[in-house]
């Protein structure tokens, strides 16, 4: 049995999308049914009844249709990069507690789990900080957030670009605030996915900016409102107080922002079905357009 990814129904006998990758019910089993991003490039409908590939189809392409496929070595992927991406978040986290990495690999902690101003060049801190945390706090929120608002961008732009969105603008956002503090003469460490997270809003508050989030669990709000309330606030932050201010990455949380603004309006302006509401966290049925944040 699988589930559906538009309605959650089970389905013993579900259909593949080979635009998105998504699994869908018969009701669901068209791009134009379950909100395609690829009806963005549909110009071969005989394509949706799984009919050969285009021939111009690029080696690469071919290649992450098959391993990604139903039953294929990464087929868990498709569609759940958002938690795979929690679950590393946790695990790494574990890890920053129970693995004595000066034993084991000869360096300190800092340079393992954090992007700092002496491992700069090393590029494997670049990724593996976007994991780890700052204490429990730290780990719950950006979790919180990653939870209720990934898997809306992930099922706008597909799996594979919003893995390479979490990660390149993650990656970013750190060494956009590393490179500011070394420029400035300063020290600095940064870790966690706050950066990534606020590309993963960006394109949101462009594609969607009238979604309604309750700040606070409470005060419900406007996303672009949200959004750009907090880019405000960074901004006021790091003039006032320096670019950690509130011993918080401000930079980092203004470039990951800033990439996601730009994917998000290059997204808008290629047309397609922006959906006027977006299912958020968990829930894949239609109809949610709500998240607390």
């Amino acid at each position: 049995m699988a589930t559906c990814d538009r309605c959650g129904e089970q389905v013993g006998m579900p259909y593949r999308c080979r635009f998105c990758g998504g699994t869908f019910c018969d009701e669901h089993r068209l791009p134009e049914n379950h909100e395609c991003p690829g009806l963005e490039e549909w110009n071969d409908p005989s394509g949706v009844f799984g009919q050969a590939e285009a021939a111009d189809e690029s080696r690469f392409g071919g290649v992450t249709d098959r391993v990604s496929a139903t039953g294929g070595p990464l087929s868990y992927l498709r569609g759940n990069v958002t938690y795979v991406f929690l679950a590393l978040m946790v695990l790494t986290f574990v890890s920053q507690y129970v693995v004595p990495v000066g034993s084991l690999f000869g360096v300190s902690a800092q340079n393992v789990y954090t992007l700092n101003t002496n491992n700069l060049t090393w590029v494997y801190p670049w990724f593996v900080s976007i994991f780890a945390h700052n204490g429990f706090t730290h780990i719950f929120f950006n979790g919180l957030v990653l939870y209720f608002f990934g898997p809306a961008v992930e099922r706008r732009v597909g799996s594979w670009k919003f893995a390479a969105l979490f990660l390149v603008a993650g990656a970013v956002a750190g060494l956009a605030q590393v490179l500011t503090a070394l420029a400035m003469g300063e020290p600095a460490a940064v870790l966690g996915a706050s950066g990534a997270i606020m590309a993963v809003m960006g394109v949101l508050t462009v594609l969607n900016p009238s979604l309604r989030v309750y700040l606070y669990f409470i005060i419900p709000v406007p996303l672009w409102l949200f959004t750009f309330g907090f880019a405000a606030y960074s901004v006021f932050v790091a003039a006032t107080q320096g670019i950690a201010g509130g011993q918080v990455a401000q930079i980092a949380h203004l470039a990951g922002l800033a990439i996601g603004l730009v994917y998000g309006s290059y997204l808008k302006s290629q047309g397609g079905r922006a959906p006027s509401e977006l299912a958020l966290g968990g829930n894949r049925r239609g109809g949610g357009g709500r998240g607390p944040f």
